[in-house]
């Protein structure tokens, strides 16, 4: 997303404003339970902040598939989008995130 297409709002404003509409484009990659993570469930995320989302890998599932889910969900929020599944996760922190990832 080039730096003129962002908005000025944090992802967690972005969030309220098009929660329904990123949990059908999630659907429409076929991830059934989307999850958000991160700075916007502390209530610490700015401006410079991503807005991170967590998906359930399913079969067929390529990079492709997730850098798409990402792009199409930056042009609909407006603010950076970083789109991870479990297994990309670190195992430092893995088990931290999928503990405390609420629903989209």
């Amino acid at each position: 997303m080039s730096n003129s297409a962002i908005k000025h709002m944090t992802p967690s404003e972005a969030l309220n404003l098009h929660r329904e509409a990123l949990r059908r484009l999630c659907h429409s990659y076929g991830f059934a339970r989307p999850c958000v993570f991160g700075s916007v469930l502390t209530h610490t995320d700015t401006e410079d902040s991503d807005l991170d989302l967590l998906v359930e890998s399913q079969a067929g599932t390529t990079l492709f598939t997730l850098a798409g889910l990402e792009q199409d969900a930056q042009e609909l929020t407006g603010v950076r989008v970083s789109v991870l599944t479990p297994g990309f996760l670190s195992p430092k922190f893995r088990d931290r995130v999928m503990r405390q990832a609420e629903p989209l």
